[in-house]
């Protein structure tokens, strides 16, 4: 209302203030009112400080606590919670001095909120009331009596958090011993706010009928009611019994309202149930007031007795009992008999009404304070009691519930007991009641009790035998008052009925199997009730009669205590049983047995047997066996003459019953269960004298042939119990079963190893069983059976594993296996001592043989080989530590490992060695847990493991020697020996040589070994063996890396060497390797070849070359003797040298050159060796004497001047020595060097002899093509074109500076004659090599020859090519107009791209490339005739590279068409798809090379032709998947490094024959290349195909270009229009680079036109905007034609922008010259063909262009004028 700025009422000077307001009321009224509204009343909601000075007052209370205090008046709960809480954190952090402001406004509030509806809130008022309490302490104390009465009923909160937290508040406020005392303190303002809300508030009172629904207020009256009835009760407990006595006064006033004794019958359970609880107090603390009330009190509490509610039931029977014996004369306030029995016989019949465990407990106190008047006449009262209890029992919830039940029949068995003990006046009623109680009541309980499964484990049973000694224990005792005959008669009647009753169960054929198990297990635990176990009670509750004497309540006691259940005094409590009880229990099992027997024998009834086994269970007294026999005498007339000898023979009715019955039940074959048979069996033996004499039996039954399960069940038993262990433990060690065991694992082991299985697996699983049981089960410490019996079917079952491994294919042995596994697994685990045996360490290397295999040699399931592996570690296990404790040799462990030895030996795939290698590992690692043995345990086995120097010197043998190829040609090592060895071809191989095998084996275990530090550093045997060890696995790692094409085996090999970490880094990390490179150094200076590498690689790794290495060409007497392998080791060694050691090397071997006698010019200690060694020292880096090269050279030619037959010059090489090969390989090899390194110039007859020598061995290399498998010769032809490339290089790149030193004719001989002496030799030879090997990989060797000719013919020059000296090649119906010579070339080139070989595809490229510029010009004839043809005409490229590319693109769709564009398609590097991928791009490169060189309107025709074969649109397909992802170009770049990152886009691809570039990415590169190259000269056609690609594919290619490939064109096509030295007339163009424009400014006359055109950011496959800038002198509509002109030119044709523009100047000059433009396209020119309007309509004399007119007519289906339409002529 009032707003800020309003205009005030006139005279009024100040806002409102309701704090003046209240100042003023003070004045007037002249009084000063309390808190206005504060008392207990509810109604009045504000907070209201309205004192005197109430501003000064208020002022006292802190800011913050004044906002948290009135937010707490809101009426919303949340806004209450949070401030509540926001109360207690400010009580908690603020000082003690503000928080006592708080204290005069916080009683009101507290009051008020307390009784909050919302019971978050509740918790959270006495959260901080505890906080407030904390910080004030005593300064409480003055507000105290206004709190006290809320704070007690919050304490009873039917909310418990906020209960618990009222009295955490209490106690922190009191200490337990003070707390008394407050409450006296306050008690009368308690008593007052108690009374009002018990008897003056109302729903409406209490909360706000406007604000609140009536729902709410509802519950929250009621709550505060049960809370205030709590709390009075709660008062009355905590004040001290003084104190209550003052309350009585107020406490009658209470008690006289009808009102309060109304609430026993009020609606809401939780008020009753306190009203009770308070009722109880009242009794308990006050029990005279009680007594003054008691007509009210009784009525309330009595004749509520059959309140069913479960909230209220605990309290109701409370206040029942305290009722009936605190207030003596209650029974004469209500009708028992119409009143209160009745209402308790219905809950009775109900059974609690599903609150039994309450109830039943209460019933014996209550019927013990029925007085007798009540209870007349006795008789009937007791029937109605228990039949009512027998009745409820019988309800469905009280059988459902376990502990309802049991309450249910505890409380029967006590009221039974109390009823039998009360003394009656009438010996006769006596008679007839205690008759009544066992007749209708017990016998009918028990009955109910064995037809119910679900009461059969209840406690009743135990009862019965604890009720039945208490009376056998009265019946013993003499009485003069006659007790003892009244408890005689009282049992005698008991065990008749109990007969009858369970003969009435037993004897009838459909007799219930529960009923009868639980009969049994009632007679058992009657017989002996401590043996049994009893159902646990949760509450052991303990009741005890006022009338006993004192020995009665301790036996009682007794009974109630849980007895350990020991057998022996178990014997003991049986001999004390009286013979009350044995007497009629055994008659009872008599009678029924005999009853069963009948039943067994007439009826075959499996039930009557199952209860026999039980009952003889409990029962094995040879009374009961001589009954079973009489009644079963007729049965047996027939089979009497059989067993005479028997009955002679045994004289104990036990036995023959065994004889006579038993052994006929157990042979029955139909009969599934035995268990309950052999049970009997062990009753029959228990009546047995002696031991001797159950072994007879049971040797007799092992003889006869009775089922396995039965001798499983009999030793299962005897091995879960001590007594019948003791019965069968002479038949368990005697010979009799131990045989037959034997037998019986001879027959599982060949029946489940058959190839068919002829048994049912049930049954051999019985037996598997019985085998691993008395194998595996100990009894202290000694097994089941015979130790020799153990040993002959362990030894049976590994026979039977081993020939497992040879049956298995038929793929059923994996039952018996897996049986065999488990009994092993056992026997190991649970025997000590086990694995002593010979036995049981053969069937463990069995076990561990078929782990130590692949799979698919054992054929064993992944299941089974994890099962095997379990058994074989924890025998290991088991081995370990018997090892440890006896030092014995293990014969396992020998023969494991020569076992392993002769695996790793032969050779194995990788699979096998790695599931050798594995299992291997696991058993070395379970050695070494043995302490203190495991160095010697594991050193042992690797000792027998490892090979001895023959085997190694076999196993180096072994490995092919296809190695050398590469380290020869490359000039590591240099040989003039044929290699010997293996010349196993490796590529068909899945098998890894011996040596690799063994050598990672023997690394992995090393390995464990040096990981685990079993090694002591000091052990120099043992360090040799590792070393050498080591070195060898370092050799056959070496062997892999010098394969060319290490085949797929290989590789896998040295990935799982990677992955079981067994490399070099890892050994050099574990241990000190200068043993080891001394190892390896001597074994290369023995023998060179690999081993020299291997060096060589260690020196790499350790980066450093040790002082004895050196001494090799040190000694003292001058150089030393060289041998082959001194001279593997010293070109090996070369590269570590430093500079003075090398040159010291070198001076030692030119020197011997010069000393060189013409016999040992190919030796290897004459020149043939030092030329290796000068070559080495030369060609990895320049020395310092090459002023002694050319004084080599002249050596060189003076051995040729004294024997020419040592230089093979144009000769043939078929008897040609290795040595001489050897010798002039090297002297080829050193012409290079002395070209690169030679400063000093070199005369005439020096080059001479170079150049001539070059064509002479040229002409060798020529013609023995055929000798190229043959090494020597191979690398012979490579290192002579190494040297016709060298020299080709040498005159390529000579600068005028070098030239003025050669000799003056030197260049043009070489252009004239050497250059084309070298490629008429080497381009025939080219096209014969690959004509006769159709395919390079056939032979590696080829392809070197081929990489070092195709490097050669790369030097080849145009005019060369162009005057080639091939054979003519033409194909029949080729068109061409290429000249013969030309076309010759191209059929002879063209076809080797499809050549399976990198070398050759790149050379020919190479030589192709040369002549793409040429052949277009051929063409150019044919354009005019193509002009005027309607029809779209189109021109084939080269028709040779055309037909290359159909077989390339037939191949590549086979390859690429499963991969989806846009994915990469990963290309193994040199595989036959390499090699197609490589041509057809190299293919590619050259069709676009060759396009670009042609003129534009040749490109027309070119373009519509690959848009007719799909060619370029299969290209681009393809090439989005060869191009990777991120093109990131990670090789050496050779431009000025900037910031850019560089792609495949931004890098120049470099395409060596001698590969230098990376081969994984060279494809990737290449298609990129390609991709660039695509897009620059095709663009039109490029969009054309992007634009018709589906949607997921046309996203793919445009993302990928711009973010790639646009930003290159683009700044390409802008650099090139700046560069660009094009001139128009008229026109001038200009560039911006930064913004992507291109501005053009055409001018004529007084037409001025500007035109900007901007490339789009996917350029080039979005459309370049051509928008206009200036315009001057031109038509709008002329300018519109003009644009979209440009638009279309630059749009749909392929080339770049300048040639656009200048496409679209012509046409507008045509414009002006006064050609009209074509009336369908709009435009002078033709936008692709380039035409000018040619044809002319008859009638409206109109020109057209005849493409335009074509497509007119085709797309309409008429012929008639596009402007007058008439027929067009």
């Amino acid at each position: 209302m009032g707003g800020k700025n309003k205009q005030r009422t006139k005279g009024n000077l100040r806002p409102s203030s309701s704090g003046r307001a209240a100042e003023l009321l003070a004045k007037e009224r002249g009084t000063v009112p309390g808190f206005i509204g504060f008392g207990t009343s509810q109604n009045d909601l504000g907070y209201v400080p309205a004192v005197q000075g109430a501003e000064e007052i208020d002022s006292l209370v802190d800011a913050d606590f004044r906002m948290v205090l009135r937010k707490l008046s809101k009426r919303d709960i949340t806004t209450k919670l949070k401030a509540m809480q926001e109360f207690g954190t400010m009580c908690k952090e603020r000082e003690a001095e503000v928080v006592k402001g708080v204290l005069p406004y916080w009683p009101r509030i507290y009051c008020k909120i307390s009784l909050d509806h919302d019971r978050r809130v509740r918790e959270a008022t006495q959260q901080s009331f505890e906080q407030l309490i904390l910080k004030v302490k005593k300064h409480l104390a003055p507000y105290l009596k206004s709190i006290m009465g809320y704070w007690l009923i919050a304490q009873c909160d039917t909310y418990s958090p906020a209960a618990s937290a009222a009295k955490a508040a209490f106690e922190k406020a009191f200490p337990s011993s003070k707390q008394p005392e407050a409450l006296v303190f306050c008690k009368d303002e308690i008593l007052n706010v108690l009374q009002d809300h018990l008897l003056k508030e109302t729903p409406g009172t209490l909360s706000d009928p406007q604000t609140v629904p009536e729902e709410e207020r509802e519950a929250k009256f009621f709550r505060i009611l049960t809370c205030s009835l709590l709390a009075l009760k709660k008062l009355l407990s905590m004040l001290p019994k003084k104190d209550v006595h003052s309350l009585e006064e107020k406490l009658m006033s209470l008690l006289s309202q009808n009102k309060f004794w109304k609430y026993s019958k009020h609606n809401i359970p939780q008020v009753r149930s306190a009203f009770f609880e308070l009722a109880s107090a009242f009794c308990q603390y006050l029990p005279e007031l009680m007594k003054a009330e008691a007509p009210r009190a009784c009525t309330a509490v009595l004749l509520s007795i059959d309140d069913s509610d479960a909230v209220v039931c605990p309290a109701l029977w409370e206040a029942v009992l305290y009722a009936v014996s605190t207030i003596e004369d209650c029974w004469a306030h209500v009708n028992a008999k119409k009143g209160v029995l009745p209402k308790l016989w219905a809950v009775l019949r109900e059974g609690g009404r599903g609150l039994a465990t309450v109830i039943y407990p209460n019933l014996l106190p209550f019927i013990s304070k029925v007085p007798p008047g009540i209870a007349e006449p006795k008789l009937e009262y007791f029937r109605t009691f228990f039949s009512s209890i027998i009745q409820g029992l019988s309800s469905e919830r009280a059988i459902a519930s376990p502990s309802e039940s049991s309450a249910i029949v505890t409380a029967f068995m006590e009221c039974l007991r109390f009823a039998i003990l009360l003394k009656i006046d009438e010996e006769d009623d006596q008679r007839q009641i205690h008759r009544m109680l066992i007749y209708d009541q017990l016998i009918p309980l028990t009955n109910a009790v064995l037809k119910e499964p679900r009461l059969q484990n209840g406690p009743l049973f135990h009862q019965i035998a604890e009720t039945l000694s208490f009376w056998e224990a009265k019946a013993e005792l003499p009485s003069d008052d006659g007790t003892d005959e009244v408890f005689q008669k009282l049992l005698s009647n008991f065990w008749d009925h109990l007969l009858k009753m369970c003969v009435l169960h037993v004897d009838t054929l459909a007799a219930d199997e529960k009923s009868l198990f639980a009969i049994s297990g009632m007679l058992e635990i009657l017989q002996n009730p401590k043996s049994a176990t009893k159902p646990n009670n949760r509450k052991s509750l303990k009741i005890r009669f006022t009338d006993e004497d004192e020995s009665e309540r301790n036996t009682e006691s007794g009974k109630l205590v849980e007895v350990s259940n020991n057998d022996s005094e178990i014997q003991a409590d049986l001999q004390h049983s009286s013979l009350l009880r044995k007497e009629p229990l055994e008659n009872l099992v008599c009678t029924l047995a005999e009853l069963s027997i009948v039943y067994v024998n007439e009826q075959k009834s499996e039930q009557h047997l199952k209860f026999l086994s039980a009952l003889l269970n409990s029962f094995s007294s040879n009374r009961v066996f001589q009954v079973l026999l009489e009644q079963g005498n007729d049965a047996r007339s027939a089979r009497a003459e059989s067993q005479n000898e028997i009955e002679v023979h045994y004289e104990s009715p036990s036995i023959r019953f065994l004889y006579m019955n038993l052994i006929t039940w157990l042979k029955e074959d139909q009969r599934k269960d035995t268990h309950f048979l052999v049970d009997i069996l062990y009753s029959v033996l228990n009546c047995c004298n002696s031991n001797d004499e159950r072994k007879i039996i049971l040797d007799n039954l092992t003889k006869m042939d009775l089922k396995w399960i039965i001798f499983l069940q009999i030793i299962h038993k005897a091995c879960s119990s001590a007594t019948k262990l003791f019965l069968v433990s002479d038949w368990l060690k005697g010979d009799t079963l131990g045989e037959r065991l034997v037998m019986l694992t001879d027959d599982l082991c060949h029946l489940g190893l058959k190839p068919v299985a002829t048994s049912s697996e049930s049954s051999s699983s019985e037996r598997w069983t019985l085998l691993s049981l008395v194998l595996s089960q100990h009894v202290r410490n000694e097994s089941l059976i015979g130790e020799t019996f153990v040993e002959r079917i362990i030894d049976k079952l590994q026979a039977a594993l081993a020939r497992a491994k040879d049956l298995s294919e038929a793929g059923n042995t994996e039952t018996s296996v897996s049986f065999i596994c488990d009994v092993a697994s056992s026997f190991f685990s649970s025997v000590k001592g086990c694995l002593l045996m010979p036995s049981s360490e053969d069937l463990l290397l069995t076990i561990f043989q078929l782990c130590a295999q692949r799979q698919d040699a054992t054929h064993l399931t992944d299941l089974l080989v994890c099962k095997l592996k379990h058994t074989w570690m924890s025998g290991v296990n088991s081995l370990v530590h018997q090892l440890r404790s006896m030092q014995k040799q293990s014969t396992f462990l020998h023969k494991s490992a020569l076992w392993v030895k002769n695996q790793i030996q032969s050779s194995l795939d990788v699979k096998s060695l790695q599931v050798l290698i594995s299992a291997v590992s696991d058993l070395l690692s379970k050695l070494m847990e043995a302490d203190g043995q495991s160095g010697y345990l594991v050193g042992a086995y690797v000792e027998h493991v490892m090979p001895n120097k023959i085997e190694w010197e076999k196993l180096h043998e072994s490995l092919s020697t296809e190695w050398m190829h590469k380290p020869l040609l490359e000039g590591r090592l240099s040989m003039n020996c044929e290699p010997l060895g293996s010349c196993v071809k490796l590529c068909g191989t899945i098998k890894l040589p011996g040596h690799l095998c063994t050598s990672a084996l023997l690394s992995k275990m090393v390995l464990l070994v040096l990981e685990n530090g079993t090694v002591h550093e000091n052990c120099d045997v043992e360090r040799k063996k590792i070393d050498n060890i080591i070195a060898e696995l370092l050799y056959s790692l070496q062997w892999v890396e010098e394969l060319e094409n290490p085949p797929y085996p290989l590789q896998e090999y040295l990935h799982m060497l990677e992955e079981i970490h067994i490399t070099y880094e890892k050994f050099r990390m574990l241990s000190d390797t200068t043993g080891l490179q001394q190892t390896i150094f001597d074994r290369s200076e023995e023998h060179g070849r690999l081993w020299s590498l291997t060096m060589a690689k260690v020196i790499r790794a350790e980066n450093a070359v040790s002082c004895e290495m050196k001494q090799l060409f040190k000694t003292t007497e001058g150089f030393p003797l060289l041998t082959e392998g001194r001279l593997h080791t010293l070109q090996c060694l070369s590269p570590f040298l430093l500079e003075g050691e090398k040159n010291e090397l070198v001076f030692h071997c030119v020197a011997k050159l010069m000393t060189c006698t013409q016999t040992e010019l190919s030796s290897t200690d004459g020149a043939f060796g030092c030329l290796s060694i000068l070559n080495s020292c030369l060609s990895d880096s320049s020395i310092d004497c090459d002023h002694l090269l050319p004084g080599i050279l002249k050596i060189i030619i003076s051995w040729k001047n004294n024997s020419e037959d040592s230089f093979l010059f144009s000769c043939n090489l078929k008897e040609t020595s290795a040595e001489l090969l050897g010798f002039n390989i090297e002297v080829i090899r050193y012409l290079p060097l002395l070209l690169k390194y030679s400063t000093a110039p070199l005369d005439n007859s020096e080059w001479d002899f170079i150049m001539c020598s070059m064509l002479a061995w040229l002409e060798t290399t020529s013609e023995n093509r055929s000798l190229y498998h043959v090494p020597h010769v191979q690398i012979f032809a490579c290192v002579s074109c190494d040297l016709a490339s060298a020299l080709s290089a040498y005159f390529e790149g000579a600068t005028p500076k070098t030239t003025e030193n050669l000799p003056v004719n030197l260049i043009s001989e070489w252009k004239e004659f050497f250059s084309e002496g070298i490629h008429n030799l080497l381009l025939p030879l080219l096209v014969k090599v690959t004509g006769e090997t159709k395919n390079a990989s056939e032979g590696s060797f080829q392809n070197s020859v081929l990489t070092s000719l195709g490097e050669a013919l790369t030097y080849i020059s145009k005019d060369q090519l162009l005057n080639h000296k091939l054979p003519a090649k033409f194909v029949a119906g080729q068109k061409t107009n290429l000249p013969d010579k030309l076309q010759t070339l191209l059929n002879t080139l063209s076809p080797l791209l499809l050549f399976r070989a990198r070398p050759v595809q790149i050379s020919v490229y190479r030589m192709l490339y040369k002549l793409m510029p040429e052949l277009p010009k051929f063409d150019d004839e044919d354009l005019k005739s193509y002009g005027d043809e309607e029809e779209e005409s189109a021109l084939s490229p080269p028709a040779a590279l055309m037909s290359v590319l159909a077989t390339q693109e037939v191949l590549l769709e086979n390859i690429l068409e499963c991969i989806p564009v846009g994915e990469f398609a990963v290309i193994q590097p040199l595989s036959d798809e390499f090699c197609l991928v490589l041509g057809y791009l190299l293919t590619w490169k050259l069709t676009l090379a060759f396009f670009k060189a042609a003129s534009s309107q040749l490109r027309v025709l070119y373009s519509q032709y690959l848009r007719r074969t799909k060619s370029l649109n299969k290209l681009l397909y393809h090439l989005f998947r060869l191009m990777p992802e991120s093109p990131i170009f990670s090789g050496p770049t050779s431009e000025v490094p900037n910031k850019d990152t560089k792609t495949f886009f931004t890098e120049e691809l470099h395409l060596e024959v001698k590969g230098t570039g990376v081969l994984s990415s060279q494809i990737s590169h290449l298609a990129c290349s390609v991709y660039h190259i695509t897009l620059k000269d095709l663009p039109a056609m490029v969009r054309l195909w992007w634009n018709s690609c589906e949607k997921r594919v046309f996203n793919v290619v445009d993302k990928f270009t711009s973010k790639y490939v646009s930003s290159v064109l683009s700044s390409q096509e802008i650099a090139s229009v700046q560069t660009s030295t094009q001139l128009f007339n008229g026109m001038t163009v200009k560039a911006r680079s930064a913004a992507r424009e291109v501005i053009a400014t055409y001018s004529v006359d007084d037409i001025f036109i500007e035109l900007i055109i901007q490339l789009p950011s996917n350029y080039p496959l979005g459309s370049i905007t051509v928008e206009s800038g200036k315009r001057v002198g031109v038509a709008v509509q002329q300018w519109r034609n003009w644009m979209l002109q440009l638009s279309t030119y630059l749009t749909h044709q392929n080339g770049s922008i300048m040639e656009g523009l200048s496409l679209w100047k012509n046409n507008v000059d045509k414009r002006f010259e006064g050609v009209e433009d074509c009336m369908i396209c709009f435009s002078v020119i033709h936008g692709s063909n380039y035409s000018l309007p040619k044809k002319a309509c008859r009638t409206c004399k109109k020109k057209f262009h005849s493409a335009c007119l074509y497509k007119w007519f085709t797309s309409s289906n008429k012929s008639t004028c596009p402007l007058c339409r008439e027929t067009f002529f």
